[in-house]
C-alpha cells in the first residue's frame, strides 16, 4: 500500500517543476496546506491542469497504477480534492485503494 508521504512527494515534485517556470515571487509553497484551487488558490487554472497531468503521470510511472483525477467523482466531491496539497494526496490515496 502506498503511503501519504510518497504521494505528497509526487505532488511536491510537480509543484517544483511548475515553480521552475514561474517568477520567484509567484513560486508555489511546498506545504500540505498550500491552496491549489478555490478563492485563496496559489495556482491559476492552467497551472492547476499542468500539475494534475504531471501528478497523474508520476503516479502511473512511480507507483504503477493509473489514476484519473479529473473525472466526475472528483468534480462532485463536497470538498474539492484540489483544495490543498493534503486533500489532493488523500484523494489520490483513496483512488489507489
Amino acid at each position: 500500500m502506498t503511503d501519504k508521504q510518497a504521494v505528497v512527494d509526487i505532488i511536491y515534485r510537480a509543484l517544483s517543476a511548475l515553480n521552475e517556470e514561474l517568477n520567484a515571487e509567484k513560486a508555489v509553497p511546498l506545504a500540505l496546506d498550500t491552496k491549489l484551487f478555490g478563492p485563496d488558490a496559489t495556482l491559476d487554472s492552467l497551472s492547476l491542469v499542468s500539475v494534475i497531468v504531471d501528478v497523474e503521470t508520476a503516479v502511473s510511472d512511480e507507483l504503477g497504477q493509473s489514476v484519473s483525477l479529473t473525472d466526475d467523482e472528483a468534480m462532485s466531491q463536497d470538498v474539492s480534492p484540489f483544495s490543498s496539497v493534503s486533500t489532493l494526496a488523500d484523494y489520490i490515496l483513496k483512488r489507489l485503494a
